[in-house]
């Protein structure tokens, strides 16, 4: 069941809105990011995606049985994250180089994103980082159902990762479920939005674009000084 708060509009210190959206692997926040940028204000928009922050594979973090745990905090380089998102909140552009989740066949990207706005920030643990937290003046998590999300997370990394599913199956039970628990669960219940992804998607995400819209007609209260 999805609970919508009453949404107040109210202007970040910087001069920014900073809208958080976080949920669990294979949730459905890409393609809450995909809508929105295509949406009539995607110009207003500036999108920084804790994916692109992931620390280098020798660094991380290995189980009992020798696989990497990329469902963990320490995983993000969470310093390089916190000064990206307060050089978008200052106006600046930030490069960051695309994360492409240890597959050989995608070359990675430069990436440039020009501050706006309202900046989206999205990531697994947003809303664990307190000072990253801090700064958001919204927050939204997206939900559903957990065998929904497994199958989506078979799907999306046979296909797109090439990785088998007994690998996904894995991870999934040792390393997502736990972090879901520990780092996700805790902050739903403050929350501004939840978006289920599988039973109201499109109700939820309309509360979203009606946010946006708002705020982009009141501009005066966030626009830059």
């Amino acid at each position: 069941m999805s609970i919508h708060v009453p949404l107040l509009i109210s202007m970040s210190k910087s001069g920014r809105y900073i809208i958080g959206i976080a949920g669990g692997s294979a949730s459905g926040k890409t393609s809450i990011l995909n809508d929105l940028l295509s949406s009539p204000w995607k110009d207003s928009l500036a999108l920084v995606s804790q994916d692109n922050y992931y620390i280098d594979r020798e660094n991380q973090f290995v189980d009992e049985n020798g696989i990497i745990n990329f469902d963990l905090p320490t995983a993000i380089d969470n310093d390089h994250f916190y000064a990206d998102v307060q050089a978008l909140e200052r106006g600046e552009s930030i490069t960051k180089t695309e994360y492409t989740f240890n597959n050989d066949a995608v070359k990675p990207k430069e990436i440039t994103i020009h501050s706006a706005p309202i900046i989206i920030v999205e990531g697994l643990f947003i809303f664990h980082f307190e000072r990253i937290k801090s700064r958001m003046d919204y927050k939204v998590f997206v939900d559903a159902e957990s065998e929904v999300r497994l199958q989506r997370r078979i799907d999306r990394d046979l296909t797109e990762r090439g990785y088998p599913e007994s690998d996904v199956r894995y991870r999934w039970k040792n390393h997502v479920q736990p972090a879901d628990e520990l780092y996700l669960q805790p902050y739903k219940a403050e929350c501004d939005l939840i978006i289920d992804s599988t039973e109201s998607y499109h109700r939820d995400f309309l509360a979203l674009e009606n946010h946006i819209k708002a705020l982009l007609e009141n501009e005066k209260s966030i626009s830059p000084r």
